[in-house]
Parts: C-alpha cells; sequence; structure tokens
C-alpha cells in the first residue's frame, strides 16, 4: 500500500517537482532487446505517459490498440511511435504522435521529462517523455491505430499490491514480465515495463 502521508500530498506540484529536482533514478527494467538475434538497428522512437489532472485526482491515460495493427495488436499502450529524422527530440516525437493517434493537441500537454530508454523485441529503442496534460480533454483518437482510450488512477499505479510479477515460456525461454491488472484492461509487456520505470522515478 502507499503510505497515507504519500496518498495525501499527491498532485500536480508533487508531481512536478519529482522531475524538477536532478537526480539519477536506475531504471528498474531497461527492455526485451537481448531477445533480438536478428542484427537489426534499433530504431528511436518516443512515447508520451500522459497525467491527467481532474479536480486534483491524477491518472495515467492509455490507449488499447485496434486488433488489425501488425505490432502489438490489441494490447494496451502509451500514444507514441517511431521518430521522424527531422525531429530533434523524444519530446517532439512523442507530442506529434500523441496529436496524430488521440488528438491531444502538443499546446495541451505540460513535458516534466523524460524516463530512462526502453529497448522492445520488436527493435525499438523508446524513451518514454511524461506530460501532464490539461483538461477539458477533447481527444478524437484516430479509428485505425486506437480502438480505445481509458484512465488509470496514478494512486493505483503507485501502490505496489498492484503490481504483478509473471513469467511465461517463450521460444523455448523463460521471459518474466510485470503486469498492472485494471478491471477490463490487462497491463503488461513494455507498457508495464515502462510503468514500473515510471513507479521506481516517482517513488525514489
Amino acid at each position: 500500500m502507499i503510505m497515507e502521508d504519500t496518498r495525501n500530498e499527491i498532485g500536480e506540484d508533487w508531481l512536478r517537482n519529482r522531475f524538477a529536482q536532478p537526480r539519477t533514478v536506475a531504471p528498474l527494467l531497461t527492455g526485451d532487446g537481448s531477445l533480438l538475434r536478428d542484427g537489426r538497428a534499433l530504431r528511436p522512437a518516443a512515447v508520451l505517459v500522459p497525467v491527467i489532472s481532474r479536480d486534483g485526482d491524477l491518472s495515467v491515460l492509455f490507449t488499447r490498440r485496434t486488433d488489425h495493427l501488425y505490432d502489438h495488436a490489441g494490447q494496451i499502450s502509451f500514444p507514441g511511435g517511431r521518430a521522424e529524422p527531422h525531429e530533434e527530440s523524444a519530446a517532439q516525437t512523442a507530442l506529434r504522435e500523441t496529436e496524430e493517434e488521440i488528438g491531444l493537441a502538443a499546446d495541451r500537454v505540460e513535458v516534466l521529462g523524460s524516463l530512462s530508454e526502453y529497448v522492445t523485441v520488436t527493435g525499438y529503442r523508446v524513451t518514454p517523455v511524461v506530460g501532464l496534460a490539461r483538461t477539458p480533454l477533447e481527444l478524437k483518437p484516430d479509428d485505425f491505430e486506437v480502438a480505445e482510450i481509458f484512465e488509470v488512477p496514478l494512486g493505483f499505479v503507485l501502490d505496489p499490491s498492484n503490481h504483478q510479477r509473471n513469467s511465461v515460456v517463450h521460444l523455448g525461454r523463460q521471459r518474466h514480465y510485470y503486469a498492472l491488472p485494471y478491471g477490463q484492461y490487462y497491463i503488461w509487456g513494455a507498457t508495464a515495463g515502462m510503468l514500473m520505470n515510471f513507479y521506481s522515478y516517482l517513488m525514489a
């Protein structure tokens, strides 16, 4: 459980201060890049970890990908994607991709900072960018990529009793992964890995 004094102080200012303080926090997870075996160069990408504030309560926004996509079909994800050659920062990539996917305009997002890179088994070097989104939100999901948009309370994410550590045998090798089931949603894989690094950074 989250300590009661921490639960009471969690808010926009607390979140800003966690990123404003210069500090280095080692990530819990760095991704599944060790499983890559075909020599592909890693492709830079970025996602936005959108934190929504409503009446003092903070939540994290996620998308559920459509079932026909080539990578991670039907899975829970953060909005984001691969970087374009002209983009100078991960924040630029994350904000552009977020606007394209769910219609959240860049000028509605206050970028707080970035988390450690996470390498996916699909060959992406992903930088998670944390942003505080101002309400009201006027979201317009891209029907091709996004099946659903939903939110999870930040307090749920920060409560370690909600973190599961599971394993699966894949191609003859046992893999361990985190999962955060929330209602009908099963958050796992790279999204849960980045979410655990977010948790670790905030609570360090």
